[in-house]
C-alpha cells in the first residue's frame, strides 16, 4: 500500500514537470536558462509548420556597416551638411568616410580657410562614430591650404584595417600644379601598402576626382593605382562633379556619388542629383552598398533638429526659359545630354553653362543654377 502511494505521488510530481515544461515552452525562453545556449541565435518554439522564413539570422562577427558622405561644397546649401550628421547619426554605422570638398576654400586669406575648418570640424565632432578626412580640390587649392590641412590633419593620403578590410584614403591634389594628379611619391606608397596587405578581405578607395574619366591615366597617375589594385576585390567612391554615376572597370564598381549639401541644380534621381550617403554593409565576401537619400532618413517624431550652418550663395545671372526637341534621323532621342558650352578666350577653353536631358518624346528643358530654370542670354 506505501509503495502504491509513494507510486502514485512520483507519477503526479512527473506529470506536473511535464506540464510546467511544456508551458514554459510554449510561452518563450525563461530567465536563468542554460548559460551554454547560444545567445546570438533566435530562441523559438519550432512546430510542424511556423509562421517564418527562416531563423537564420542576417548577422556575422566579421560584419559592418559604415557611411560615406559626398560633396559638401561649391557654394554649399544651408543646413543640409550639419543636419546630414544628425541623420546619419540615426543610422549608427561604425564610422564616416567622406570623399573631399569639406570646406569652401579657393583663397589666398589664411583667416578664411582657418575658419571655414573651425566651422566644419565643430558640426563632425557631432558624430556618435569616427570620421575620416579625404581631402577635395576646395580643401588643398593653393600650397598655403596644403600647410594648413598638414598642421591640422597631419596626412593628406593614409590607410586602415578594419575586420581584416583595408581603406585607402587618397589625395588627388598636389597643388599648385598637380591637381587632379595621384603624384609619384603617393603612387609609391599605394603599391607599398597594397603589397603589404595581399589577402584582405575587401579594399576601399576613397579619394576625390574621378581619376580614371581623364584621357591620360598614365599623366594622373590612376594607370598606377590600378595596376597595384590588380588581382584583388576593390570598391572606389569619389565625389566632384555632383552627380552621381556609376562605373564599371576591370570588372569592379566605381561610384561617383552626388552631394551632401554641396552645390547642385537638385533635379532628382534621373540626373544624379540629390543630397544622400553611400551606405555598405560588408559581408563576409563582399559588399552591399545602397545609396540612402538624406530625406528619408528621420527621427520617430519626423522633426530633423534645426542647424545654424549658413550656406554660401552662388552668384548668379539672369536665367531664361530654354528648351527643345532633339532628333536623329527623324525620330526623337530618349535619353540624350544637351549642354551648352561658353568659350573662355583667356584659357581658349569651353566651359560648360546649361544642360539637360531629353525625355522619351526627344524633348529637354535647360537647367543652369536650380531645377529647369533655362540658361542665361549669350552665344553658345
Amino acid at each position: 500500500m506505501r509503495s502504491l502511494l509513494l507510486l502514485g505521488m512520483t507519477a503526479a510530481l512527473l506529470g506536473g514537470a511535464v506540464w510546467l515544461a511544456q508551458t514554459q515552452s510554449a510561452v518563450g525562453p525563461q530567465a536563468g536558462e542554460p548559460a551554454g545556449r547560444d545567445q546570438n541565435q533566435i530562441q523559438i518554439e519550432k512546430g510542424a509548420k511556423n509562421p517564418w522564413t527562416s531563423l537564420q539570422v542576417n548577422a556575422d562577427p566579421e560584419q559592418f556597416q559604415f557611411a560615406v558622405v559626398a560633396d559638401r561644397t561649391g557654394g554649399h546649401r544651408p543646413k543640409v551638411f550639419s543636419q546630414a550628421v544628425y541623420r546619419i547619426n540615426l543610422l549608427q554605422p561604425q564610422f564616416v568616410v567622406s570623399v573631399g570638398d569639406l570646406i569652401e576654400g579657393y583663397t589666398l586669406k589664411e583667416d578664411v580657410v582657418t575658419q571655414e575648418w573651425q566651422e566644419f570640424d565643430g558640426y563632425v565632432r557631432h558624430f556618435a562614430m569616427p570620421f575620416f578626412y579625404v581631402p577635395g580640390n576646395h580643401d588643398l587649392t593653393n600650397p598655403m591650404q596644403v600647410r594648413v590641412w598638414d598642421e591640422r590633419y597631419g596626412r593628406r593620403y593614409y590607410s586602415f584595417l578594419y575586420k581584416n578590410v583595408l581603406f585607402l584614403c587618397l589625395s588627388s591634389e598636389s597643388p599648385p600644379d598637380g591637381m587632379g594628379t595621384i603624384d609619384p611619391p603617393q603612387q609609391k606608397w599605394v603599391a607599398q601598402v597594397l603589397a603589404a596587405h595581399p589577402h584582405v578581405r575587401w579594399t576601399f578607395v576613397f579619394l576625390h576626382k574621378p581619376l580614371w574619366t581623364d584621357r591620360d591615366l598614365e599623366k594622373n597617375g590612376w594607370a598606377a593605382v590600378e595596376q597595384a589594385l590588380a588581382g584583388r576585390n576593390y570598391t572606389v567612391f569619389c565625389g566632384h562633379v555632383h552627380r552621381y554615376q556609376l562605373f564599371r572597370r576591370h570588372g569592379m564598381d566605381y561610384y561617383q556619388l552626388a552631394t551632401t549639401g554641396g552645390v547642385s541644380r537638385m533635379r532628382g534621381v534621373d540626373y544624379g542629383e540629390f543630397d544622400h550617403i553611400a551606405w555598405v554593409t560588408m559581408k563576409k565576401d563582399r559588399p552591399v552598398i545602397a545609396q540612402v537619400l538624406l530625406d528619408g532618413i528621420l527621427p520617430p517624431d519626423l522633426r530633423v533638429p534645426d542647424s545654424d550652418e549658413k550656406g554660401v550663395p552662388v552668384k548668379k545671372v539672369a536665367t531664361y526659359p530654354a528648351g527643345g526637341v532633339v532628333t536623329l534621323n527623324g525620330q526623337p532621342l530618349p535619353r540624350a545630354a544637351v549642354t551648352l558650352h561658353r568659350y573662355i578666350e583667356t584659357s581658349k577653353t569651353y566651359r560648360a553653362v546649361s544642360d539637360g536631358w531629353t525625355d522619351e518624346t526627344g524633348r529637354f528643358q535647360l537647367s543652369t543654377y536650380t531645377r529647369f530654370d533655362g540658361a542665361p542670354a549669350g552665344e553658345f
